[in-house]
């Protein structure tokens, strides 16, 4: 399928541009053989961003293994606010940030769903500044490597999953969680570091038409630095959707969710989504907890695999003399 793309999120304002989706099975007798797909698309964005990305998720018969690769670049102008769960809109500065990632990852079935194998990349943030950016990028010791850096990564991955389906699912359980060390590399060799991540996803098929999944999700940068551009963020089109993803950028990550599903007919489905999370350096605090709710449509273009559009509005907290923080998104597939 060849399609234009329009999509949206508060950090890219309207995104548009054109996209290839190929979608398939690598068994067609055995019908549990997973959807595999490869994704490629190159937009522009009202913020001045533009993307090129290529995405691959591919799945052998029987699911046996799994393996997924990407290849992106971003040149992508974005807004920087500090380090913290607390960060001041006052604070906000434009930053010229380029990207380029490519990774691969491949895990092997052992038993009826449990998964092993690894993931690796390569990653490269550059930063450029103006004159008129203020103190905090230029200055703060809490930003370190704040011209950016290379870095390479590599480490285990573990994934239990009994989902029923992968592009739409009704009932089952995911857990991924993978490690990988990072070593800086060239001009940013002296960079050694680690990153750590665990999601954790169930659905339940209450009737025919209405299904509630519940995400939770933790993320920890380690080391003895921290790049700020490695740090997990909060906000994005699949979780706390509604906060500007980097608004709050810290050491640590921690957010949930639960959001019910109501699938119209075939091609029409409803959902409503609550949830909350924070960032912080090494304490967590529920009283510092933000909040996030909203809703959202979805039209299934391909109703065999269960492939689908969404509009999400999201909603989070109004912090002290600033406005509610909130947003609109147009993606392709689930939030989760």
């Amino acid at each position: 399928m060849v399609l234009p793309v329009l999509s949206s999120s508060p950090e890219t304002g309207l995104e548009f541009g054109g996209a290839a989706l190929l979608s398939f099975y690598t068994d067609t007798v055995d019908h549990h053989t997973r959807v595999s797909n490869i994704f490629g698309y190159t937009t522009v964005t009202t913020r001045g961003q533009t993307k090129l990305s290529l995405n691959a998720s591919y799945w052998t018969p029987q699911n046996k293994f799994h393996y997924s690769a990407t290849l992106a670049y971003y040149d992508y102008p974005n807004y920087f606010y500090g380090i913290g769960n607390n960060t001041l809109l006052a604070n906000q500065e434009l930053v010229n940030e380029k990207r380029y990632k490519a990774s691969f990852s491949g895990e092997e079935l052992f038993g009826n769903d449990i998964y092993v194998g690894f993931v690796s990349g390569f990653t490269k943030y550059f930063y450029q500044y103006t004159e008129n950016v203020s103190f905090i990028i230029k200055s703060s010791p809490d930003v370190q490597y704040r011209h950016g850096g290379p870095e390479l990564y590599l480490g285990p991955s573990f994934t239990l999953d009994t989902r029923n389906n992968n592009t739409y699912t009704t009932k089952g359980l995911l857990i991924n969680s993978y490690f990988y060390a990072l070593q800086g590399i060239y001009s940013n060799h002296a960079y050694e570091g680690g990153f750590f991540n665990i999601e954790y996803s169930e659905f339940f098929a209450l009737s025919k038409k209405f299904v509630l999944g519940t995400n939770i999700q933790e993320q920890s940068l380690m080391g003895g630095t921290a790049p700020f551009f490695l740090l997990p963020e909060m906000g994005n089109d699949a979780i706390m959707r509604g906060y500007y993803q980097g608004r709050y950028r810290d050491r640590n990550l921690i957010v949930g969710q639960t959001e019910l599903r109501y699938r119209i007919g075939d091609r029409l489905g409803l959902a409503a989504f609550a949830g909350t999370g924070e960032v912080f350096h090494t304490g967590f605090s529920f009283p510092q907890l933000k909040p996030d709710y909203g809703g959202g449509v979805r039209y299934f273009f391909d109703i065999q695999k269960g492939l689908s559009f969404r509009l999400d509005y999201g909603v989070g907290e109004k912090p002290v003399g600033e406005p509610r923080e909130s947003g609109f998104y147009i993606a392709l597939g689930q939030s989760f």
